[in-house]
C-alpha cells in the first residue's frame, strides 16, 4: 500500500477543509489556556467520522495489517504488565485515509492556528488505547519532555476522544498550572503514576491532591499546552477508551538535532525549519 505522507491533501471525502462555519474558541476560553495550561474545544467529529476511524483502528491494532512498515513507534502494549495494557502507535496518518485526513479536518485546525497564534504544522499523531477491563494508565508527564529535539518551544497537543471517555474508564487529568512549570525529566510513560514525584518539589506534588478530570464525549476534544503536566488512570469498565492525539507546531519550529526526528523520516539539519514529506502545512 501507498505511504500517505505522500499527499499532503485529503484523500477520501471523510473531512471537509473549508474554515467557514467552524466553532472558533472564544476570548475566554483563549484566556483559560493561557491561565491553565488547558480547554476544552468543540466537537470536532461526527458521528459518520468516529466510526469510520474506529473501523480503521480495529484494522491497524491487528498484528499484521498492511502498512505497518510505516510506524513510527507501534506498542501493543506500551506497559510492562498484560493485565494494565495501554496501546500507543505513533503515524498512523501515513496507514489509513480517516486518520491521515484527520490532520486537514478544519474544525481542529481553525482553533489549533488560534492557540498557536499562526500557521499550523503538523508534528506527528498518536493512537492511545485502554481495552475495556484492563486498560493501563498513561502516566504523568510533559509532552515536550521528549520533544527537546525541536525548537522553539511553540507546540499544540489536541486529545480527541474515540469513544466517551470519564473518569471511570481513564479520561485525561490535567494539573492546572503546571505548563508554567519548568521542563521536567521524562520518568516514563507507562505503568506508574507516581514515578513523577522523584522530579517534583514537595510544592509540586502537593498541586497533584486535585488534578482535574476533563470528561469528553465521542467526537470532543482537549487542548494543551506542550509544558501541561497531564495523565490518566486505567481503564477497568466494561467498553475501551480510544483516543487520536494530534500534535502540531507553529511553523517555523525547528529541528535541533542533525538525526531524524521521527524513525524512518527525512533528516532535517539542525536549525532549519520542519517542512518536507513528514510535516505538512496544515492552515
Amino acid at each position: 500500500m501507498p505511504d500517505l505522507a505522500q499527499t499532503h491533501d485529503l484523500v477520501s471525502d471523510l473531512f471537509h477543509r473549508d474554515p467557514s462555519g467552524v466553532t472558533r474558541l472564544t476570548d475566554e476560553q483563549l484566556q483559560d489556556y493561557e491561565r491553565d495550561g488547558f480547554v476544552v474545544g468543540p466537537k470536532i467529529l461526527t458521528g459518520f467520522q468516529i466510526k469510520a476511524l474506529r473501523a480503521e483502528l480495529n484494522e491497524l491494532t491487528e498484528p499484521h495489517h498492511d502498512g505497518r512498515e510505516f510506524w513510527y513507534e507501534y506498542h501493543s502494549n506500551e506497559s510492562a504488565d498484560p493485565n494494565a495494557v495501554l496501546f500507543h502507535a505513533l503515524g498512523a496518518w501515513r496507514l489509513r485515509p480517516g486518520f491521515h485526513d484527520s490532520l486537514w479536518n478544519s474544525a481542529f485546525v481553525v482553533p489549533a492556528g488560534q492557540l498557536l497564534g499562526g500557521d499550523v504544522r503538523f508534528w506527528h499523531d498518536q493512537l492511545f488505547c485502554k481495552p475495556a477491563k484492563h486498560g493501563g494508565v498513561v502516566a504523568w508527564h510533559q509532552d515536550y519532555s521528549y520533544w527537546t529535539r525541536t525548537k522553539p518551544m511553540a507546540h499544540l497537543t489536541c486529545w480527541i476522544g474515540l469513544d466517551d471517555a470519564t473518569v471511570n474508564n481513564g479520561c485525561i487529568h490535567y494539573v492546572p498550572g503546571s505548563h508554567k512549570w519548568d521542563l521536567l525529566p521524562i520518568t516514563g510513560l507507562a505503568g506508574d503514576m507516581t514515578a513523577i514525584r522523584e522530579v517534583l518539589s514537595d510544592e509540586q506534588w502537593e498541586t497533584f491532591v486535585n488534578p482535574v478530570p476533563v470528561e469528553l464525549k465521542a467526537g470532543e476534544c482537549v487542548f494543551h499546552h506542550p509544558l501541561m503536566v497531564h495523565g490518566s488512570f486505567a481503564n477497568q469498565t466494561d467498553r475501551p477508551r480510544r483516543a487520536l492525539v494530534l500534535n502540531v507546531v507553529r511553523d517555523g519550529v525547528c529541528s535541533d538535532t542533525n538525526d531524524a526526528l521521527l524513525d524512518g523520516t527525512d533528516v532535517i539539519p539542525q536549525g532549519q525549519p520542519l517542512g518536507g514529506t513528514f510535516y505538512p502545512l496544515l492552515s
